[in-house]
């Protein structure tokens, strides 16, 4: 058994919508495929529909699902649908799909399929910050990059095994693969220039306001530091991941955008977007459980627990975690378990290494039937629990470093603390939702930062989800957005 927090760290998927390693070069005469895909003349044995189709259930199942909302996607489509009319080829039809993720991310496939997630939507102030983003995901389709992507990279793996074995791992042979690894990224490169290129110039030509691209890769720069800042969160899945954005990407759109004029040009489309996204689901879904401070509370399941003070509580797609002082960690996750088997019997069942046999007790928690055992493996100590309701196994496991004398009491109190949800209980959870206030005379950033609910750090997020600079003066009567579960 590793480490926890190593394990959940290695368990992570990471989705590529583009990948790039930087930007120092600029090429003003760039021009989409001459050649781009079309719904409607799509057959199935076209490979650009293929992939797009193959990856879309991967894509749904990697993100949480699909986010159904109406008004939610009536508001995205009005987006999309106004640069369609703009764009390199107006009789492409496009699959949006609003993927149910906190994660900052949007992306296309071959074939006209474009997402952009919950999160992302959550960040934007404006329909013309996520114009920016879906504009040059759009140009990523009417060029043919994922497409002619994939060719590229056929084409340097097949270099790269013939100069192994033409140099047979010589020092040659090293270059010559690195020369290939190296065309590859100038080439993604260039991909996303020429996104960027023409997604700024379809804003301008739809009628948003081109500034928006520089202004919304400035508010993932700065959500991307929020998250670093923040050990439990998870930003692999995240725009920024997969699109890296050196400064010289910002002021390349700001050049752009000047072709339209002057800052001030074009329609942001605030007030409509903030109507549309009000009451939007913030942060975990119901599906998911929810993080209260140091309590984990999952409605669908019927189950609650706690973790000490000074922990940091992230919960994932394959478990929940805990990181606090002193290098513990703790990880909780649930199986189905239709068997007869006892407790005693599925903790000896071999899916504990370094177990040890004789430590298993038989034990009851908050009326609950409970099994616990310590383990050891490598330079660490582990405390297990499990415990069954239903038709469900519960598993805790605790881990210090070897011989910690905070392990006992730990694990002790996280077990002590997982009980049942009453449905009084689950009625009153409520998840955590965005929603638009107007700024009064005398609000300050710190009296509406105080009105959100079930979040930390309320200040830094409040200036963050309004892109507010620090310092900078409210404006009686304009809407900025909270997050509260009411």
């Amino acid at each position: 058994m590793l480490p926890i927090a190593m394990a959940v760290l290695g368990g992570v998927l990471v989705l590529s919508g583009c990948q790039t390693l930087g930007v120092d070069v600029y090429e003003p005469s760039v021009s989409p495929s001459n050649s781009p895909q079309t719904a409607e003349k799509a057959g199935a044995s076209d490979p650009r529909t293929r992939i797009g189709a193959n990856e879309h259930p991967r894509i749904i199942a990697s993100y949480g699902g699909e986010f159904r909302d109406a008004k939610t996607e009536r508001l995205v489509a009005r987006i999309v649908g106004a640069l369609t009319l703009v764009s390199e080829n107006p009789s492409q039809a496009y699959r949006i799909t609003v993927l149910n993720s906190p994660a900052v991310n949007a992306f296309a496939l071959p074939g006209g399929y474009l997402y952009v997630t919950r999160g992302l939507l959550a960040l934007a102030n404006d329909a013309s910050e996520v114009a920016a983003v879906l504009s040059h995901e759009m140009a990523h389709v009417t060029a043919n990059h994922g497409l002619e992507r994939q060719r590229r990279e056929k084409e340097v793996e097949i270099a790269g095994q013939v100069a192994e074995e033409l140099f047979a791992n010589s020092i040659a042979g090293r270059q010559a693969v690195a020369r290939n690894k190296l065309s590859l990224a100038a080439f993604s490169r260039n991909q996303e220039l020429q996104a960027d290129v023409i997604g700024v110039r379809m804003l301008g030509e739809a009628g948003y306001d081109p500034y928006a691209a520089p202004r919304f890769l400035e508010s993932m720069n700065a959500n991307q530091r929020f998250g670093a800042i923040d050990p439990g969160a998870d930003v692999s899945l995240d725009f920024l991941a997969s699109h890296p954005n050196p400064p010289q990407r910002i002021d390349l759109a700001r050049s752009h955008a000047r072709a339209f004029g002057q800052e001030g040009v074009g329609n942001r489309g605030r007030d409509y977007y903030l109507d549309g996204i009000d009451g939007l689901l913030f942060g975990d879904s119901p599906n998911e459980g929810y993080v209260r401070g140091t309590e984990f509370l999952h409605p669908v399941l019927g189950v609650r627990f706690s973790v000490p003070e000074g922990f940091r509580i992230d919960n994932t797609a394959e478990a929940v975690v805990a990181t606090g002082p002193n290098d513990l960690a703790i990880r909780f996750d649930g199986v189905t378990d239709n068997s007869r088997r006892s407790l005693e019997q599925y903790m000896a069942s071999g899916w504990v290494t370094g177990l040890d046999a004789n430590s298993i007790r038989e034990t009851r928690i908050n009326g609950l039937p409970a099994v616990t055992a310590r383990a050891s493996a490598d330079e660490w100590d582990f405390d297990i629990t499990v415990i069954r309701l239903k038709d469900r196994i519960y598993r805790f496991l605790t881990a210090a470093p070897r011989n910690s004398a905070d392990l006992d009491a730990t694990a002790a109190v996280v077990r002590a603390s997982f009980k049942k949800m009453s449905a009084r209980d689950i009625k009153a959870l409520q998840p955590l939702r965005v929603r638009i206030v107007t700024i009064k005379q005398g609000d300050t950033v710190t009296s509406l930062a105080g009105q959100m609910r079930g979040v930390e750090r309320k200040v830094e997020l409040f200036m963050l989800l309004n892109a507010i600079a620090q310092g900078a003066n409210l404006t009686p009567g304009e809407k900025v957005k909270i997050i509260t579960d009411q």
